[in-house]
């Protein structure tokens, strides 16, 4: 049994600083005089309060975290934080159920974008902000979670990305802590940046700050029932494409540009070129099919095609148009754009594009010598070697991730959905994506329908998904708990 205690200390300390953090819509609803304001008033104090004596509690000197901790932490820290944030939805006036407001908060932290709510535009201020905190939030601790711990913890090949001076033993938190920092002042450059274009398109400080914060999480949480359609008129999709494109990128490079002044990172990449070169390619796609079946002419269906690959492809789930109505050729295109995903270490969800630059060399390299046995050809990502564990964990995880989707889908078909609802949703859900396919949960849908046993199954596909799989199903295992 691993020692639990700098865990639940580190919870704490993250409980506390969410409680913090609701008095921010707090206080924009009493600017508003709207009445929600009582509600993450009286959260903000109750998770406020736990945090800070769960922290006290389980303080030590000297917190230690080894591997099998971290396990323990990356998974109860986002499920606590799920439970956590869903508190103000309870209260009136926001007045959701248990189901709803559990499905609502773990879709902001985990930046799926699944919604059960409707009516946003005329929704008090406080409750979008609060969406968008959360998203921004899940967005800087996924960036966290993948560069400070799934490395060492070796979780889908993600060991490729293990920094210098890494291991396996006590310097986990305070290696995490240094990284956080970091990598939190670039988050937070980038979405000041985003905001400022925002505000250039014409938008409101308040859409433009909320749009802002869900656009570099990748998260998808709109102000408005049109989500980013409703705010195109004056260029707002070009700027959520630009930005959206930067927050898939690994902040790993950001970090070398920025305290190593080496600009060409980016360039050297090559998750990166791989990554560019995958959304051109498909934008492409979309648009060619777009202006040849007539729906579009040339600038408009680039735009559409542009905004809403790139926002498939990253999971940030927005939508400038009901592709829906764009024929089987697209929604089944916009199906698969699920599972591809942005950089690792970026805030962009599903499989990511590494593991499919691997997958392919390790498909090269078996092809190359099934017909020459006897030959050695070394596998290489990024101009070095590839070693074979890497490999193993990959493919490990491909197959880990559908089973699970395969899974999921089989129970939202049992429970009743239809074969388009449950299949998409589950793809959705476990590639923290948002929107599904269908008139149900499109893109011009919500969540809102489903049965309450769906959304517990899409909420916990969520998590799943979102701590890239493997962690959460390790801690299932008898042998994980054995001192």
């Amino acid at each position: 049994m691993p020692d639990l205690r700098p865990v639940f200390f580190v919870i704490g300390l993250m409980s506390a600083a969410l409680g913090v953090l609701m008095f921010i819509p707090m206080l924009v609803d009493l600017f508003d005089e709207a009445r929600a304001w009582r509600a993450f008033g009286i959260s903000g104090g109750i998770v406020t309060l736990f945090g800070a004596l769960l922290a006290t509690i389980t303080y030590t000197p000297d917190p230690t975290l080894r591997a099998r901790g971290a396990f323990v932490l990356t998974v109860f820290a986002w499920l606590t934080l799920a439970i956590l944030s869903a508190l103000p939805f309870l209260f009136e006036p926001i007045n959701l159920s248990l189901t709803d407001a559990m499905f609502e908060a773990t879709s902001g932290i985990t930046t799926t974008g699944a919604t059960i709510l409707t009516g946003l535009d005329d929704m008090p201020r406080g409750v979008l902000m609060w969406r968008a905190i959360l998203q921004w939030i899940g967005g800087v601790g996924i960036v966290v979670t993948a560069m400070a711990v799934l490395p060492m913890l070796k979780v889908g090949g993600m060991q490729l990305f293990r920094l210098e001076s890494s291991d396996m033993g006590e310097k986990i938190l305070p290696r995490a802590a240094s990284l956080a920092l970091g990598i939190s002042l670039v988050y937070l450059f980038l979405t000041v940046c985003c905001f400022l274009g925002y505000i250039f398109t014409g938008m409101s400080p308040f859409d433009a700050v909320a749009h802002a914060m869900t656009t570099l999480a990748t998260g998808g949480y709109s102000t408005s029932d049109l989500s980013m359609g409703g705010f195109m008129d004056n260029g707002a999709d070009i700027v959520g494409t630009i930005f959206m494109m930067l927050a898939a990128l690994p902040f790993g490079v950001y970090l070398l540009m920025t305290t190593r002044g080496d600009w060409k990172a980016i360039f050297r990449d090559s998750q990166v070129r791989a990554f560019v070169t995958v959304i051109a390619a498909l934008t492409l796609i979309i648009t060619f099919f777009l202006i040849l079946s007539d729906q579009f002419e040339l600038t408009r269906g680039l735009r559409l095609a542009v905004f809403n690959t790139v926002s498939i492809v990253t999971g940030t789930g927005y939508a400038t148009a009901d592709y829906n109505g764009w024929g089987p050729f697209a929604v089944t295109a916009f199906f698969a754009f699920m599972f591809i995903g942005g950089c690792a270490g970026s805030t962009a969800c599903s499989i990511k594009i590494f593991r499919y630059q691997v997958a392919f060399e390790a498909m090269r390299n078996y092809l190359f010598r099934m017909p020459r046995e006897h030959v050695v050809v070394p596998m290489r990502y990024g101009g070095q070697a590839l070693p074979p564990t890497v490999v193993y964990s990959v493919m490990s995880y491909f197959f880990v991730f559908f089973m699970t989707f395969v899974l999921t889908a089989i129970l939202l078909s049992l429970i009743g959905l239809d074969p388009i609802t449950a299949w998409s949703g589950a793809g959705s859900a476990i590639a923290n994506v948002g929107p599904g396919l269908g008139e149900i949960i499109g893109p011009a849908g919500t969540y809102q329908d489903l049965p309450s046993s769906a959304k517990w199954v899409l909420l916990t596909a969520m998590i799943i998904g979102r701590l890239e799989i493997v962690t959460a199903l390790v801690l299932l295992t008898p042998a994980f708990w054995k001192s």
